[in-house]
């Protein structure tokens, strides 16, 4: 079976410039993925005529299709329409139906149609019209050698539209492109290099169809497979049948198996199982709490935080006793697990969790550098404390020990 591979082509100043982002080429990337058509390739280019005519010369040798955004403007430095109008050796005149098309728009938000937007209906002759259902400026649509071009607008509600209802149904239907499955596998508590060692003779016996991307980022690797093949179902079962011999090598550290984070995956089990939860948080400041609330529905199991950053805080708001403070420091295990307990107990809740830590890039000793940080989880059955060694960084550190927090909770839950 044949891969169809796409170039994705954006151009503008402004994307080079850094005045906008190219949220574009994200978006199609995945539609087109979806849709069995891989990209091999983003490209972006500034409005300047000799860039953008060897930019699509360089991408038609590497690419079946080549999807174009931006520039469609009505003003001068628009240049894409004129471009492909030069690099397909052709005219542009006024395209009757778009110029019908152009005038509704205007008519139906009661503006005038001007002179310059009326042009907007003006196309290469040797394109097909993209009805543009968002905006004034139609797409264009060319075949030469078995190759496509798409032009379409850099303005992203008009190219989604686009993109969904014309673009990517006719690309199916032309290249009669492969079924496609993709299945990630969401882990948490175990480095890259320490999950591919362990699940390396799974991943040797994938078969050839079906590959594997390791997806590393900060606490989490994302296990992302790929199944190619002609019928959709049949990938689908082939993938979880692997997922099933996967899950005695690494279901410890698996938590979820699509786009949701852990803390949404989280917010479900403790909803699920009618769990409240408290926070007393010192290193990560609020962030952890942060987590918990970014969920819609988190009220029903997140009841409330404290963040006793200094010692006197700690005891006289959260009850730490000044003995295990003074005995032990901040950053300890007696003195996270008082936190963990305390914070429980204080807020009525089923679990509580607690951080404590050196943050930095100050703070350190000798005994307990940058990084440090010491985590605890609490229930009516037990208390359980864990001590990290993180980064240099403040900010990663703080997010490091808040997954690494719910991830604790993960592994301790009650069963029933």
């Amino acid at each position: 079976m044949r891969n169809v591979v796409a170039e994705l082509l954006t151009i503008g100043d402004e994307i080079l410039f850094g005045q906008i982002v190219d949220t574009n080429s994200q978006w199609m990337s995945v539609a087109l993925s979806n849709a069995g058509i891989k990209v091999i390739r983003k490209t972006s280019v500034g409005d300047v005529e000799s860039e953008i005519l060897t930019a699509l010369a360089e991408a038609e040798k590497r690419a079946d299709i080549i999807l174009i955004t931006g520039g469609l403007g009505p003003t001068n430095d628009d240049l894409t329409k004129p471009c492909l109008a030069k690099y397909f050796d052709c005219e542009i005149k006024m395209h009757e139906e778009a110029l019908v098309e152009v005038t509704e728009f205007f008519k139906s938000r009661g503006r005038e149609l001007t002179e310059i937007n009326r042009q907007q209906a003006a196309l290469p002759v040797c394109c097909e019209k993209v009805t543009n259902a968002m905006g004034t400026a139609p797409g264009m649509w060319f075949n030469r050698n078995g190759k496509v071009f798409v032009s379409m607008p850099g303005v992203p509600h008009e190219m989604k539209k686009m993109m969904t209802d014309i673009v990517v149904p006719k690309l199916i239907k032309t290249f009669n492109t492969p079924a496609i499955f993709h299945q990630l596998i969401r882990t948490v508590g175990i480095g890259e290099s320490f999950l591919a060692e362990k699940i390396a003779d799974w991943e040797k016996s994938l078969p050839s169809h079906i590959k594997l991307a390791y997806l590393p980022s900060l606490g989490e690797v994302k296990l992302r497979l790929t199944a190619l093949g002609e019928n959709r179902q049949t990938l689908l079962e082939e993938t979880h049948s692997l997922i099933e011999k996967l899950k005695p090598l690494a279901g410890d550290y698996i938590f979820g198996y699509d786009e949701n984070p852990l803390e949404v995956v989280m917010g479900q089990k403790l909803t699920e199982k009618k769990l409240t939860v408290a926070v007393a948080e010192s290193c990560t400041g609020g962030y952890l709490s942060h987590l918990f609330t970014s969920v819609p529905g988190s009220s029903a199991y997140y009841l409330g935080g404290i963040i006793p950053y200094d010692y006197e805080i700690k005891m006289r708001q959260l009850g730490v006793r000044p003995e295990t403070l003074e005995k032990h420091g901040a950053v300890s295990e007696p003195t996270i697990i008082e936190m963990a307990n305390l914070v429980r107990a204080k807020f009525k809740t089923d679990i509580g969790i607690a951080t404590s830590g050196i943050a930095g890039p100050g703070g350190a000793t000798p005994e307990k550098p940058v990084g440090t940080v010491w985590i605890a989880y609490s229930d009516k059955h037990q208390t359980v404390a864990r001590k990290l060694q993180l980064s240099k960084d403040r900010m990663i550190n703080i997010r490091l020990a808040s997954i690494a927090t719910l991830n604790l909770m993960r592994q301790h839950l009650p069963a029933d």
